[in-house]
This record gives C-alpha cells, structure tokens and sequence, in this order.
C-alpha cells in the first residue's frame, strides 16, 4: 500500500510539473530584419529602445521598432560586437579581436556614429566575450586569456577610463579554458558581486565580492573537456540563486549535464534536468518578479521554459535565437542571425 500511495504521488508530481512547464505562451512575435550582421549583444535601455551590436561593424537601436543602423570601420577592419552595456547614462560597445576597441555612446544623441573610443588592447590572443555594469560608475569586461588568466578590465568612473587586471588578482587558466562570445552572459551581477564563467577543457566558475578587484574560482559539473563544450551563459536572481547552462556546440543535442543551479552564491553547483531538454543553449535569463522560480533560455535550437527552477522544461518555440533580455516578465527581446524579435507572453 506505501510502495502505492508513493507511486501515485510521483505520477502526480511530474503531472504539476509538466502542466505548470507548459503554462505559458508567446502571444505575439514582432520581428525585424537586419540583414548581413549577427547579434549576440542587445542591451534595453527602456521599455521602448533596445541597442544591439553585431558582426560586420553594424550596430544600431531600435525605437518603436524603427531600426537605426549604422557601422564601424577600424584601421580599414569591420569590427565585430559581441558585447553591449548600459550604465544608465552611455552604451559601451566592445569589438572582440585583435585589436579589441571599447566605444562609449550617448544614447540620447540621434546621430549613432558620434563615438567616443575609451579603451584599446592590442595583442594576438586578445577576444572579448561579454561586458556589464554594477553600477552607474562601476563596469566590467571579460575575455579570453592573452596571459596566464581570464581578460578583464575595470571601469570606476563611468566607463571614461578602463584598465585591465593584473593575473595576480586572478585565478590562473587552464590550458584550454577560455569563454563563448555566445551571448554577451559571461558575466552576471548582483549587488557588488559577479560571476564570471568558463568552458572548453575546464568549465568554471570565477566569482568576486567586491566589483571584480580579487577572484575566486569554483569547479562546476558542466560538460567539459572538449573544444566547444562548457558553460556559455549565466545568470542571477540574487546573491545566492543563479543558473549557468551551455552544452557541447558540436553535439547541440546531447542534454548531459548542461545545465546546473547554485543556491549559495556560486560556491557550489548542481546538475538539474539531468538528460533531458533542453541540450545546448546559448543564453540563459530569470524572468522579473517572478521569484526565482521563471526561467528562459534560447539557442538555435529553439526558445524554453521552466516554471520550477530549472528542474523542468518545455520547448515554446523552434525559431533559432542567441540572446534573450527581459523588459518585464511579460515582454522580452531576443537577437539572433539578421533579426531582433520582440516577443509579449501569455500566462495561461
């Protein structure tokens, strides 16, 4: 009779779970081409004006969905933008290769092009992959180690001057651990704290408690060890809950172990949905107001929900996409190859 009772509870369980997964649905979807560029880095700045950056120089806003584009040529080079921010007064942009330049943008002034250049770095190995704000005065962008340690540089004074940071702040690399310019989420924020992640060879987690100027680092059970697998995307509800999901890029349907939630600020980690949807995904955001509980995620492979945590998921959509950022729990923009899309939910 127990073994009975028990077994029915469990059906129950997955059943709550399965229909509070499936709750939800996108009640419209306003998409905007724009073509020969692609955007990983979109940033909102209010409820009707979100900047992106792409590949091929472009960048741009769009206004009640009137697109402003313009581009960037650097030494004759098209730069390429995966990283975006906004501190509350200026956009930043940040190109990724050699040489990676950091442009500062009055976002009120109608002409784009009127750029301010805030910072430069030359050197072969240099790739930066995502860029975020604490504060008005306080920023941070990480890349791809040029030495013996993640790339990361500072701001204090409102993104006017940037400096890098010496290894000696920071946790050595392993050999084969870098970071995916998938979605401009390497980084998440909460408060003074920030999380910073890792994959390739080794999948980490780099965490700091004072606006990025000392660093510890964490093992995590992401999938790890080869070329394009690891961590491509984190996020926090607060200073203790946060979620980091990636995957193997090569294999974008394998669902072992891409997935895993912290609830002690990003001293530990573990595994959820363990095998099964979603596999790889590129960018990971909570949903406001929602209590840690609501969760999106988008890759090429399609847009996903969870209501619980993460512990259970459910595909609303196939359309491909890179990066997901929330106005309010009901209104998200999302950016993917020549497209930005604005989407309005439904709670069923």
């Amino acid at each position: 009779m127990q073994i009975k009772q028990s077994l029915i509870s469990t059906i129950f369980l997955l059943f709550f779970f399965v229909i509070q997964a499936q709750n939800i649905t996108i009640n419209s979807f306003e998409e905007l081409k724009i073509k020969n560029t692609s955007i990983r880095a979109i940033e909102i700045v209010n409820d009707s004006t979100v900047w992106f950056g792409g590949s091929n120089g472009k960048f741009g806003k769009i206004i009640n969905n009137k697109v402003l584009l313009d581009s960037i040529t650097f030494e004759d080079k098209k730069l390429n933008f995966r990283s975006i921010a906004f501190n509350g007064e200026s956009i930043f942009i940040l190109s990724i290769e050699n040489p990676a330049i950091l442009y500062k943008i009055n976002p009120l002034e109608e002409k784009l092009g009127n750029l301010e250049m805030v910072y430069q770095e030359n050197h072969k190995s240099v790739f930066y992959d995502a860029m975020a704000f604490f504060d008005t005065k306080n920023g941070i962008a990480m890349g791809d180690p040029t030495s013996d340690c993640l790339s990361v540089i500072l701001t204090h004074n409102s993104g006017k001057t940037w400096k890098k940071l010496p290894c000696n702040n920071l946790p050595k690399i392993n050999e084969g651990e870098a970071a995916f310019a998938a979605s401009n989420t390497n980084i998440a924020i909460s408060g003074k704290k920030a999380w910073l992640v890792t994959g390739g060879k080794k999948a980490r987690v780099f965490y700091s408690n004072d606006l990025g100027l000392n660093w510890n680092v964490v093992e995590t059970p992401i999938t790890q060890g080869g070329k394009m697998t690891g961590i491509y995307t984190v996020d926090f509800y607060d200073e203790n809950n946060g979620i980091i999901m990636g995957g193997n890029w090569e294999k974008k349907s394998s669902t072992l172990a891409t997935k895993a939630i912290t609830s002690d600020g990003g001293k530990t980690w573990k595994l959820i949905a363990e095998n099964k949807l979603p596999g790889y995904i590129s960018c990971v955001q909570y949903m406001p107001d929602t209590k840690g509980m609501k969760i999106m995620a988008v890759s090429t492979e399609g847009i996903y929900y969870s209501s619980n945590k993460g512990n259970l998921w459910h595909k609303i959509s196939d359309k491909s996409y890179y990066s997901i950022q929330f106005i309010d729990k009901n209104t998200a923009w999302l950016s993917g190859n020549n497209k930005i899309a604005k989407i309005q939910l439904q709670y069923n």
